[in-house]
This record gives C-alpha cells, structure tokens and sequence, in this order.
C-alpha cells in the first residue's frame, strides 16, 4: 500500500454538549472528508485526538502559559486521552467511524518540573499540551490502554479495521 499524508485543514470542533468520543469522532470524520473531497477514490483515514478531565476538554494550548496552566491542572491525575478515527471512501461511499479511549495518569509536578517539560518540548500543537513520546517519562505516571492512541493514533484498532474493510 502507498500512503500519503495531507493536512485537512479543518477548524476542530469543541461541542459543549458532545462526549469526548463523539467530539473526537466528529472531527476525525471532518478531516477524513475534507481529504477525501480532492481525492474521491482513495481510502482516506482521519483522526483526532481529545484530552478531557472530567467535563472539561484539553486542546491545544494557545501559549506557552496555556501549556503550564493545563500541565498544572492535569498533574496528579488521571485523564481520559480520546482519539476518534474516521477511515472513508468517498466514491463507495463507505465509511468507519470509532473512538479509542485510553486512561493517563500524570505524576504529580512541582511548578518547576512543568516549566522544564514545556521548554524542553513543543506543547502548542498538542491536545492536554503533552506528547508521551516527547519526554512523557518525565510526566507520566501510568498509562492504562493504547499507548499508541496518547500518541495520536491507535495503531492496532486502525490495522484492524483496515484488513476489516471491504475491497
């Protein structure tokens, strides 16, 4: 298989009412179909990835102490990591929709340990303004599901499906 990556583009959705796995799967879908218009007759994947606390939503933090202020109200608990994966073949018109939701505990952080993990990293382009693969060991405390869905996308859900799709 040949794979390409291509930017959707595509404002994310933060609906009050909406579930962490409905809002997830409602912009991975939004992203699938903003690719799959330009490119009718490929199997186009989509996904996105929500960080919740409870009722409260995570994005991607707007400044450098947005990052902080979301590291400090993550530290010392478990979140919910969501990622909402769309794969779609617009000419089929056929279409896979579903979430993958892991459990992450973060240690608890003095406020020295937040600033140092936000200057050694790059947390404005992530949900909860932390990547597990970029010195998560040092916030980390647990990881309880997909390690690959924290990264953005659950690998093994996704094969699965693939090889599931019809041809």
């Amino acid at each position: 298989m040949h794979f390409v990556v291509l930017a959707a583009n595509t404002p994310e959705l933060e609906v009050e009412h909406l579930t962490p796995h409905e809002t997830a799967q409602i912009n991975a879908y939004r992203k699938a179909r903003a690719v799959a218009k330009q490119h009718p007759d490929a199997l186009v994947l989509g996904a996105d990835t929500v960080v919740c606390l409870g009722n409260r939503f995570f994005g991607k933090p707007t400044s450098l102490t947005d990052a902080r202020r979301m590291l400090t109200e993550l530290q010392g608990h478990t979140h919910e990591v969501v990622t909402g994966v769309c794969l779609l073949h617009q000419r089929r018109h056929r279409e896979r929709l579903f979430a993958v939701s892991t459990l992450v505990t973060l240690r608890a952080l003095a406020p020295r340990a937040i600033r140092d993990y936000v200057a050694r990293t790059n947390p404005l382009d992530k949900a909860g303004a932390y990547a597990i693969q970029e010195e998560g060991h040092l916030i980390v405390e647990a990881v309880d599901g997909s390690y690959s869905n924290v990264v953005g996308l659950p690998v093994r859900e996704v094969l699965a499906a693939v090889a599931a799709w019809p041809n």
